[in-house]
């Protein structure tokens, strides 16, 4: 709706309960500006909005998430940090905004220390931040699969850090990495070390194999692991399962594993959305599920439940 040529803009109101109470929320946003948030009535922060209403998804793009850059793969691992440490957004914010001006510094070829010292004192404690966010979410990721007794396979899961050659975990340890480098990121116009260059490195454990080296399968199986890793461990935590988003989640699962992923989605006991373009991939689902059918219509989209619901 963003994209049309008109660039009307767009809304989405909802309606939901949490702990018995009801909640109405909203979101929008218009030809310019920001989007915006209102939760009950009142103005709200998209941080805000996200604690309150906890969504974990998967869509097709993240399918090659292993073969891809390591960008995508940092991504998916900060969002999972920021369902499970809401915090880590306002960190992940201050890094990347003293980052930008660190490196127009560099860019413009400015010699002064002291304009360096001030930003990268900030770049270094939000980034130990960052750091310690992602190591306590693989804690958590890698215990919530240990506890579930799943067809879908254990990931070893570890942060990778190129260039420094070891983790920079520590704000006086990164403080110094920064200052040791302004000579070499210099000549590069931006910053070369911290934590926006880490990335996350996954293992299929029962096959010690690097994810991916693994099928495309094998790929999927341990993206939907870690997916449903991650709504186990908020579970733990607020006391009720996240919402799920699953896009074309059945593809290149087998029947059993098909079978497997929605058991697990009924114990977990989430509300689930999950799209695919064959109804008989849902066969497994037998009456646990409403199917609802998606076509075409003369002035849209048209949703009606599925012949014989």
């Amino acid at each position: 709706m963003a994209r049309t040529p008109e660039q009307l803009g767009w809304k989405i109101a909802a309606e939901f309960s949490q702990y018995g109470l009801p909640h109405t929320v909203e979101t929008w946003a218009g030809q310019s500006g920001p989007r915006q948030v209102r939760i009950d009535g009142k103005a709200a922060s998209q941080l805000a909005l996200g604690a309150l209403v906890r969504v974990v998804w998967l869509v097709p793009t993240m399918d090659r998430l292993w073969l891809e850059g390591a960008e995508g793969r940092r991504r998916f691992l900060d969002r999972m940090a920021l369902s499970l440490f809401p915090e880590h957004a306002k960190a992940a914010l201050a890094y990347e905004k003293a980052m930008r001006e660190r490196n127009r510094l560099l860019k413009d070829g400015i010699l002064d220390d002291a304009w360096y010292r001030v930003l990268e004192a900030q770049m270094a404690a939000a980034g130990a931040r960052l750091v310690e966010n992602r190591q306590r979410t693989l804690a958590r990721l890698e215990d919530a699969q240990r506890e579930a007794k799943t067809a879908f396979p254990r990931a070893g899961l570890r942060l990778l850090w190129p260039d420094e050659g070891g983790p920079i975990a520590s704000e006086s340890d990164l403080q110094g990495a920064l200052a040791d480098n302004r000579q070499r990121d210099r000549a590069a116009g931006r910053t070369l070390i911290g934590p926006h260059r880490a990335d996350m490195e996954a293992v299929y454990l029962a096959k010690e194999t690097p994810a991916r080296k693994c099928s495309t399968g094998e790929q999927k199986a341990l993206l939907i692991s870690l997916t449903l890793a991650n709504a186990r461990a908020l579970a733990q935590d607020t006391g009720h399962a996240p919402i799920l988003l699953l896009d074309e989640v059945a593809a290149h699962l087998d029947a059993s594993r098909r079978r497997a992923l929605y058991d697990e989605i009924c114990v977990l006991g989430a509300q689930a959305w999950m799209t695919g373009t064959e109804a008989h991939l849902f066969d497994a689902l037998e009456r646990r599920a409403r199917m609802l059918a998606v076509q075409d219509g003369e002035d849209g989209s048209i949703v009606a439940p599925l012949i014989g619901e």
